[in-house]
């Protein structure tokens, strides 16, 4: 079967997650820092390292059939290609701020102002959507020095931590975009046969990174309440103990509920919680 190419980030933010997602997908490769591209072992694909900037233009125009890039790079290229999966890494927001000492209340406020920026395009769309006239300053780095330097009255770029903005006397003001990295494919892709398989080792590990795998040893006569707290990928699992009218319960929780659920399931008796990651879940 020929083999399909996907391109991830050479280097920044996006090529530790991407390469780790892969890895535990079962695909084994090597990670050629200075190497365009490199073939995967045990699964028709092949990876190309690239600027991310590039993915998005390299995926429409089937120069790579997949990639894993940030929304952001996207919806600023405004390319032609369809997202096969949000990853729930790279998380981020491209935020406008302005120096802490300005007098900014309202979007409106930026009426006629200078706003610094990496993303013009993204910034021109938030700036008509809320009918503002504003100026955009196209900067290709160090956006967050411009005010400073009085280049401009705001700036608009991406935000993780806020850490930067801080440290250049700045404060965030309006979200803009929120971002995380996304599956996207070439248009027609998505009914291939090694990119549905693809989609299902992603999508078994974005899961079971959603959840937990919990055993608790119970006494039976409270079961019926411990399994009313256990939904389950479909029912939890009883086994019986060695102990007389003890048992043992299997079930995965959701991360997200996972402390509430665990203190309900003590107060409903349980003991003995062991508490497991689990790596992957086909369903």
């Amino acid at each position: 079967m020929p083999s399909l190419k996907i391109a991830i980030q050479k280097s920044g933010r996006l090529n530790e997650k991407s390469v780790e997602l892969l890895k535990n997908c079962g695909l084994s490769f090597e990670n050629y820092k200075s190497s365009l591209i490199s073939s995967v072992a045990n699964f028709p694909l092949e990876i190309l390292f690239l600027r991310d900037d590039d993915i998005p233009e390299y995926v429409q125009d089937g120069i790579a059939d997949l990639g894993i890039v940030g929304e952001n790079v996207i919806n600023e290229t405004g390319v032609d290609v369809h997202y096969l999966q949000r990853l729930g890494f790279g998380k981020c927001t491209l935020k406008i701020a302005v120096p802490n000492d300005s007098v900014f209340a309202h979007v409106k406020d930026l009426e006629g102002k200078a706003i610094a920026t990496s993303y013009p395009v993204i910034l021109k769309k938030f700036l008509d959507d809320n009918q503002v006239n504003a100026t955009i300053r196209t900067i290709s780095g160090s956006v967050e020095i411009s005010p400073g330097l009085g280049l401009s009255d705001a700036i608009c770029d991406i935000v993780s931590t806020g850490g930067t903005l801080r440290s250049n006397g700045l404060k965030p003001f309006a979200d803009v975009l929120s971002s995380e990295a996304i599956l996207i494919g070439k248009n027609g892709i998505g009914n291939h046969a090694i990119v549905k398989e693809l989609l299902q080792r992603i999508q078994s590990v974005l899961k079971a990174k959603e959840t937990k795998y919990v055993v608790l040893n119970v006494v039976r006569d409270n079961l019926d309440t411990i399994l009313s707290l256990l939904p389950g990928v479909k029912s939890p699992t009883v086994v019986p103990l060695a102990e007389e009218n003890w048992v043992a319960v299997h079930t995965v929780i959701q991360e997200r509920d996972f402390w509430e659920k665990i203190n309900k399931l003590k107060a409903a008796g349980a003991q003995g919680i062991v508490v497991m990651p689990v790596e992957k879940i086909i369903m």
